[in-house]
This record gives structure tokens, C-alpha cells and sequence, in this order.
């Protein structure tokens, strides 16, 4: 197409998608996007388009998910990135995350991991991957879900645990049910 030169894409800009939290970072459209809206002429697929169209200088990836149910937004705000299209206007992700202490997350009071049963693994990993489902949908958080699903002691689970403790706080409907949802699941895990 003769009116893509006209839009700056992924060669004018360098990859910057893996330096950013996609998920907490909020995005704008740069002039890139905002011509790509009005003359598509980098062929984005309808999906990819519409997240473009509801980026709108306040929207986190996390807000931008919800628009795309069934898709891993992730990919699609890395797609737009590297072409250029928007812009995050947040912190980089840090080098190294940050642990939650075992007291503050509740592990602390959990019975040694030793003690529990492939069983009850069993049971702590469907529970995690249930409510994962249940509240996210279907081919959601795969990332998590596969995490979880890779854990097979009750040392890794607990590890997954961090994650889908934390994915559950950043839940508004998943925070309420949260302190029911860890009693159910701290009694297997």
C-alpha cells in the first residue's frame, strides 16, 4: 500500500512492548494511531483495531482486557507498541518483582508442604483454575492458568498462589469474594 510509508510503524520505532507492565501500564494513541484509525493502512485484524480505538490516554491494560474476552490482551497492546500506534504512559516493569512476605499472603499459617496429599494438590490446582475461569472466562489469564496447571507439588502451587492471589486482588468482583474463596482453598493447599 502506497499510504503506508505515510504511517511511522514498528521499523521507525524501536520494540519498547517488553520493557512495559502491559497490564498496569495506561496507553495513549500516538499520531500513528490516530492515522491508522482514520486510514488503516497498516492492516490491523478487527480486533487489534478495535483495542485501538478505545485507547484513550486513561485505560490500563487491565481496563483494555475486559474489551477483548477470550483474547490475551497482552499480545494486542504488544502489537500496537511495536508498531507504533500507542504509547504507555507508565513505569517500565521492575528488574526484579516483589515477594509477598508468607505472613502477609496467608502461606505462614498453611500446614507444612509435606503433609498434603497428590490429592489435595489435585484439588488446589482445579480450585485455582476454576475460579480463574469462573471469574475471568474461559481462554483467560492462560499465562496463569498455565502456570498453575504446571505446578505439580505443593511448593509450586504454593508459588502459583502468589499469582492468582494476585490477579484475584486486581479483580474488583474478585477481591470481594477473595477471603471466602482463600478459606476454601487454603484448606487443600
Amino acid at each position: 500500500m502506497s499510504n503506508a510509508a505515510e504511517i511511522p510503524c514498528a521499523s521507525t520505532y524501536p520494540p519498547m512492548s517488553e520493557a512495559i507492565d502491559l497490564i498496569a501500564a495506561s496507553f495513549a494513541k500516538t499520531e500513528a494511531g490516530q492515522q491508522e484509525i482514520q486510514k488503516r493502512a497498516l492492516g490491523l485484524s478487527p480486533l487489534v483495531r478495535r483495542l485501538l480505538v478505545l485507547v484513550d490516554g486513561q485505560r490500563t491494560g487491565k481496563d483494555l482486557a475486559v474489551f477483548v474476552a477470550g483474547n490475551e490482551v497482552e499480545p494486542i497492546l504488544r502489537e500496537l507498541v511495536d508498531k507504533g500506534c500507542v504509547e504507555a504512559k507508565a513505569a517500565p516493569v521492575p528488574v526484579e518483582p516483589v515477594r509477598a512476605a508468607p505472613a502477609a499472603t496467608g502461606l505462614a499459617a498453611l500446614p507444612d508442604a509435606s503433609t498434603r496429599t497428590q490429592a489435595e494438590n489435585d484439588m488446589a490446582r482445579n480450585f485455582m483454575v476454576n475460579t480463574v475461569n469462573t471469574i475471568f472466562g474461559q481462554q483467560s489469564r492462560l499465562t496463569l492458568i498455565e502456570t498453575i496447571s504446571r505446578s505439580k507439588t505443593t511448593d509450586e502451587l504454593r508459588m502459583a498462589y502468589l499469582s492468582w492471589l494476585q490477579t484475584m486482588e486486581g479483580d474488583r468482583t474478585a477481591a470481594k469474594r477473595l477471603p471466602d474463596l482463600r478459606e476454601k482453598l487454603f484448606k487443600v493447599l
